[in-house]
């Protein structure tokens, strides 16, 4: 019986060909998905939005709670009402204090179910920083239009992304003043 063997040349280049040729083609896939992500996210990509939208109801937003709201956590909690069904939810976002209430980022546009629950309802409850604030007066405006910072990483991704609009919402009369004072400059 005959065998045939190879050189020990060529035995040798085979492992180190195949491992980068596959991390080639990982990569340009990698950069590709990248690539129609952002682009997705700028034009408001309704295939784009879904899926992100997706991933972060099943997997980031259960992970951002746990924490949410709390002292020093990154994202606060809005406590809304469904318009069609009635039943409380509670979404994290990443609310900037004014001096009158908070201004959240709308990275899916005014669309989005927790933002259209709040504009139906005319309040919500937000909690940041271990504080609660009643809030009211919705409004959907232009992060342009309004004097307000999310912070310098959040201002890039902004930019990055196409974010443009944001949810300003005033404190309610109900809420007391030395709470609204506790909140600090920049909660979540």
């Amino acid at each position: 019986m005959l065998c045939s063997r190879r050189k020990s040349s060529d035995a040798r280049r085979l492992p180190t060909r195949l491992p980068l040729a596959a991390l080639a083609m990982v990569a340009a896939t990698a950069a590709a998905l990248g690539i129609a992500f952002l682009v997705g996210m700028r034009t408001k990509s309704p295939g784009v939005q879904r899926a992100v939208k997706r991933m972060n109801k099943n997997f980031w937003n259960p992970r951002a709670m746990e924490t949410a709201g709390t002292p020093g956590a990154y994202a606060s909690i809005v406590h809304h009402v469904g318009r069609r069904s009635g039943t409380t939810y509670q979404t994290p976002v990443v609310p900037v204090k004014t001096d009158d209430g908070f201004v959240i980022a709308l990275p899916y546009g005014p669309d989005a179910d927790w933002v259209q629950n709040v504009l139906a309802a005319g309040k919500a409850t937000i909690t940041s920083e271990g504080e609660t604030y009643e809030v009211e007066r919705p409004s959907v405006e232009s992060i342009d239009s309004l004097d307000v910072s999310f912070g310098e990483s959040d201002d890039r991704a902004h930019r990055i992304f196409g974010v443009e609009e944001c949810l300003l919402v005033h404190f309610a009369a109900t809420t007391p003043a030395e709470t609204v004072e506790a909140a600090g400059s920049r909660p979540g």
